[in-house]
C-alpha cells in the first residue's frame, strides 16, 4: 500500500492486525464535483472479531459481548465516507475501528466502595440546618404586630 500510516495500536502492545482487515471501495455520496462520480473515495472496513488470533482471548469476548449489536456473523464493520481522497477515508475508518475495539475491550470499572461519612460532619450538618431553620422561622411574620 502507498504509505498507509502504520499499525494503528487498539490498547497497550496489541495493534490492529493488517492482514485480517477486509477493505471494500465503493463511489461516495454527496458533494464533490466531476471527480467524486468516478473515483471510489467511501472505505468500508470490516474486521472478523469472532475468527482474529490478533486479540486475547478474555479481550475477544469482552468486545464480543458489547458489540453484539454492531455484529453480522461475528465482524464488525466501519465506514468512513467524510473525505474526499480514499487514502484519508481507510485511515479514518482505521482509526475509527482501532477505537471501537480499545472501547470494547476496555475492563469493566473497579465497583464502587460505599464511604461512610464522619460522624463529625454529618453532626456539623445537622446543627447548621437546625441554625437556618430558625433564622427562616424569625423572619416569619407570625409575631410582628
Amino acid at each position: 500500500m502507498y504509505g498507509m500510516s502504520g499499525p494503528h495500536p487498539i490498547r497497550g502492545s496489541v495493534l490492529l492486525p493488517e492482514a485480517e482487515l477486509m477493505w471494500r471501495f465503493s463511489r461516495s455520496s454527496g458533494p464533490g464535483g466531476q471527480h467524486v462520480n468516478t473515483s471510489d473515495s467511501q472505505v468500508e472496513l470490516r474486521f472478523d472479531l469472532a475468527r482474529t488470533e490478533a486479540l486475547p482471548e478474555v479481550w475477544k469476548q469482552r468486545a464480543l459481548e458489547r458489540l453484539a449489536g454492531r455484529l453480522t456473523d461475528g465482524v464488525v464493520t466501519v465506514r468512513a465516507s467524510e473525505h474526499r481522497s480514499q487514502w484519508r477515508n481507510r485511515e479514518t475508518a482505521a482509526v475509527r475501528l482501532a477505537a471501537l475495539l480499545a472501547e470494547a475491550t476496555a475492563p469493566p470499572p473497579k465497583p464502587r466502595r460505599p464511604t461512610r461519612i464522619p460522624r463529625g460532619i454529618n453532626e456539623r450538618r445537622l446543627r447548621e440546618k437546625k441554625q437556618r431553620s430558625e433564622t427562616k422561622r424569625g423572619r416569619s411574620a407570625r409575631d410582628w404586630g
